[in-house]
């Protein structure tokens, strides 16, 4: 196994938590592009320098720590969720950088590091890796907006020494991204290790509902065209025919409401709000989102409602490459006999697009509680460093 440091791999994970600390516990405050993050990612270039990997920033801010020729390419991101925790993404980079510093002093194989921009979605699904994979052009990421009308291309123009090309993938030869499972169950089975053998695919879109705003101590009941009731008839309605579709494994979620004007003495006349679903199999995503179009478009037109749909964005399902999971099963037995298991993602990564440019695969570390994308989420130190000599075990059965 290359020679990780424990200590220096947990002193540079709680270096990176200082950069937009924030509530209790670990909590994070590091949306993409923010003063946090933009120094986040300066600190952590430097960092890449010093482990003698040249650091090359791409046009949408994603810091990749690169070694000479072709190598292994490790990481995720570190940019956080609105209010996040310590771990998510941090943990993927954090990691790598470990492992490709061992892995240079020891005379190990070249090991290159990557801190994907905007995987949170900010601005989209993914966005940075999204862009670099091709599965989304940077001419469309551009025209890509958060909640605050701030457009991708504003946002990305913030990041300092962007080059104007991106890493040629052709110089890696695969793609590992250690995660914390952000789920409950390595935590409830005691279990230290997840090696993930799929990633769920998911849909996301935006749906408007334009009624009419109007008074709401004189306006009649009878023959209004209220934004939010019909919301709440399209969620109703979406439960009742998902049924026969899904499967206990389907997840779906409207998870932001923007209702207009938002007034307590008014009838709201529009909304709109976000539509996510996820599933491992294609065709049932396709069918969700044949039924969510279909129920919007009859409501809206039983109800006197206009309607409009926001893009598409989504990613489909992904396996893991064998040789790579493979690599990771033998290390996490190695490293923790019978106390690991195979399991899928529930949750979106980079590794989803990166699959499009080479072979990937994933392991995952517990979160105690199973929680996560909240101030609360952690995981015991043990626990991360045992991922870590999973991963750096596996980096190097696979140079061998």
């Amino acid at each position: 196994m290359l020679p990780v440091n424990p200590e220096r791999f947990l002193a540079d994970l709680h270096t990176l938590r200082s950069f937009g600390a924030a509530g209790v516990g670990k909590g994070v405050v590091r949306p993409a592009y923010s003063d946090a993050d933009i120094a986040a990612r300066e600190w952590l270039a430097g960092r890449m320098r010093e482990a003698g990997l040249a650091v090359h920033v791409d046009p949408v801010g994603s810091v990749f720590g690169l070694s000479e020729g072709q190598s292994l390419l490790l990481g995720s991101h570190s940019d956080s969720q609105p209010e996040g925790g310590w771990l998510d993404g941090a943990l993927g980079v954090i990691s790598a950088l470990e492992v490709a510093r061992a892995s240079a002093e020891a005379g190990g194989p070249p090991v290159s590091v990557v801190s994907f921009q905007d995987e949170e979605g900010r601005f989209g699904v993914t966005t940075g890796s999204a862009v670099w994979s091709g599965n989304l052009s940077l001419e469309k990421a551009d025209r890509l907006t958060d909640r605050d009308g701030v457009t991708f291309a504003e946002a990305r123009a913030r990041m300092p020494g962007r080059s104007d090309d991106f890493v040629e993938p052709s110089r890696f030869t695969g793609f590992l991204e250690m995660h914390i499972e952000q789920g409950p169950v390595l935590d409830r089975e005691g279990e230290t290790i997840g090696v993930v053998d799929a990633i769920v695919g998911i849909r996301d879109i935006k749906i408007t509902f334009v009624g009419e705003q109007n008074h709401a101590g004189t306006t009649p009941m009878q023959g209004r065209r209220d934004a939010f009731q019909v919301l709440s008839r399209f969620n109703n309605l979406i439960l009742e025919r998902f049924a026969n579709v899904v499967t206990p494994s389907t997840v779906w979620t409207i998870g932001h409401v923007s209702l207009h004007p938002n007034a307590s003495s008014i009838v709201p006349g529009k909304v709109t709000f976000s539509m996510q679903w996820r599933d491992g199999d294609a065709d049932r995503l396709g069918r969700m989102e044949a039924i969510i179009r279909e129920t919007a478009e009859e409501l809206a037109t039983a109800d006197q409602f206009d309607l409009s749909f926001g893009p598409m964005l989504g990613l489909e399902p992904v396996e893991m490459d064998t040789r790579l999971r493979t690599a990771l099963e033998r290390a996490a037995e190695a490293e923790v006999p019978g106390r690991w298991r195979r399991m899928p993602s529930g949750a979106l990564h980079d590794a989803t697009n990166v699959s499009q440019l080479m072979p990937v695969s994933m392991l995952f570390v517990p979160s105690i509680g199973g929680i996560s994308h909240a101030f609360g989420e952690d995981t015991d130190e043990a626990d991360l460093v045992t991922g870590l000599n999973v991963l750096a075990v596996a980096v190097t059965e696979m140079a061998d």
